[in-house]
């Protein structure tokens, strides 16, 4: 947008920002005429956004000044005199003027000064840090991001109390003008990856984020039609403060509790702040029943379905398995059912009111389950089965990695059911080829299985104690590899 100077007339000024900003036409946009000093001066400013205290305080002090105390260096004077308050600057566009009273702070026009004195007394509504829902722990913080950007930045600072800590601005969205922060460890992170990441960020070129960081994600990660996340979320500041600990680069959007942890791999989203709660031997315990967890949500079904229509590759002492009544429903059906039924019954939990969330539980499971075996059209196996499978989706700690796993496990079972035991091998190899593929900001994302790393590799699958844990990851080039 090209520049527009601000005039000395603020007749010129006000009209202009009058007409950008449709004060006539907006009526939270209020423009306030008024004379300090025998000057003319207008305010703009945004209802909702401004703290009518801070704003009723300034105005009574400039209502006291005497027009000689404005008689030379006015603007110097008032930004640094009769002006007190802590975030206030002078600019000299009015196009960005119009930028910045939109986002929130108050604009202050006076006549005879080619400079606009931006007061940034603005204030958000904002819920209080809770903690997040889908990120509990039995023991630790309670405190989570909300969807105003300098809480969460302040909440971050709060645990990283490092002078090498930088909260880079940035903005994004031609029309929305999203306020972006990219946080990292001067110190610690690697400069490359760090440029790397700004830059993505500074070629967006689009109207807005109507979807906050999930919109920001699918613009910097690549891939898009790869199911598997390339970044992070989470929700809590201790979480996102041990990432920063060890060289990632962090990215908070405004209006979204989420920030983005970037870069990470396969095995970072299998980790949980719960681990960390606990003991070490606890939590490699804990860690360990998650990956048996999401090992049973993606290869169950496949091998279920596989030892029950070829029988004769179970050993002996396992030839339970498999269903005793094939239903009137073929055995392939039935999970592709179940499989949408399941994510039928999630979507309307989240449209339910928690009031009615008990109900809608006891429709699911007897008046739909439990009718539809005995009618024939499921056979008791599948729904067992299946249910498991569903838990290991559910303990995924990773809500996205969840996702596609389901994905990868209906495209398992659906190679498997057309090709038997070759299209389940063959599924397996292509799924594997396809994440040691991947990469999230040119780091493999299979690190370190593949690549293959014994220390981290061991790290992965053990929570180790956090005395032994004196390097940082490798495959981020920390600056600083010792911790």
């Amino acid at each position: 947008m090209e520049k527009k100077p601000v005039s000395a007339e603020i007749e010129e000024n006000t009209s202009f920002l009058k007409e950008v900003l449709a004060v006539d036409k907006s009526f939270d946009v209020i423009q306030l005429d008024l004379e300090y000093a025998e000057r003319k001066m207008a305010m703009f400013m945004v209802d909702g956004f401004v703290k009518d205290d801070i704003m009723h305080y300034l105005m009574k002090l400039l209502s006291g000044l005497d027009p000689k105390q404005l008689e030379e260096n006015a603007l110097e004077k008032l930004l640094k005199t009769y002006i007190p308050y802590i975030e206030i600057e002078q600019v000299d566009d009015l196009n960005k003027v119009v930028d910045l009273v939109l986002a929130g702070p108050t604009a202050l026009v006076v006549d005879r000064i080619d400079k606009v004195i931006i007061i940034d007394a603005r204030t958000y509504p904002v819920r209080g840090p809770q903690e997040p829902d889908i990120e509990r722990v039995v023991r630790g913080s309670r405190d989570g991001y909300v969807e105003t950007i300098v809480f969460n930045t302040a909440l971050t600072r709060r645990r990283v109390r490092d002078p090498s800590l930088r909260m880079e601005y940035m903005q994004v969205g031609r029309r929305s003008k999203t306020d972006i922060v990219v946080s990292y460890l001067e110190d610690i992170a690697d400069p490359d990856l760090v440029k790397k990441i700004k830059d993505s960020i500074s070629k967006i070129d689009t109207d807005g984020l109507p979807m906050g960081e999930k919109t920001l994600e699918e613009y910097i990660s690549g891939r898009h039609w790869n199911p598997y996340p390339m970044v992070r979320y989470t929700e809590r500041p201790d979480t996102a403060a041990a990432h920063l600990y060890e060289g990632h680069v962090i990215i908070m959007v405004d209006g979204s509790p989420s920030v983005l942890i970037t870069p990470t791999t396969f095995w970072h989203h299998l980790q949980h702040a719960e681990e960390y709660r606990n003991k070490p031997s606890v939590g490699a315990y804990l860690r360990f029943v998650r990956f048996i967890a999401v090992w049973s949500s993606i290869f169950l079904l496949p091998l279920y379905y596989l030892f029950a229509v070829q029988p004769d590759l179970l050993p002996a002492q396992f030839s339970y398995v498999g269903p005793n009544e094939t239903g009137e429903v073929p055995l392939f059906l039935q999970f592709l059912l179940i499989e949408i039924g399941i994510d039928i019954l999630r979507m309307a939990a989240i449209h339910t009111p928690s009031s009615l969330a008990t109900a809608l539980g006891l429709v699911a499971a007897l008046m739909i389950g439990q009718v539809a075996v005995e009618v024939g059209l499921f056979v008791n196996e599948v729904i067992l089965y299946l249910a498991i499978a569903a838990i290991g989706t559910f303990s995924t700690p990773s809500y996205e990695l969840s996702l596609a796993n389901r994905l990868v496990r209906i495209f398992l079972l659906a190679a498997t059911a057309l090709f038997g035991v070759y299209g389940f091998v063959i599924g397996v190899m292509a799924w594997i080829i396809a994440l040691s593929r991947m990469k999230s900001f040119d780091i493999p994302y299979m690190w370190p299985f593949i690549p293959f790393n014994f220390r981290a590799f061991r790290d992965v699958f053990l929570r180790s104690p956090m005395p032994l844990k004196n390097r940082r990851p490798r495959f981020l080039h920390p600056k600083d590899p010792d911790r």
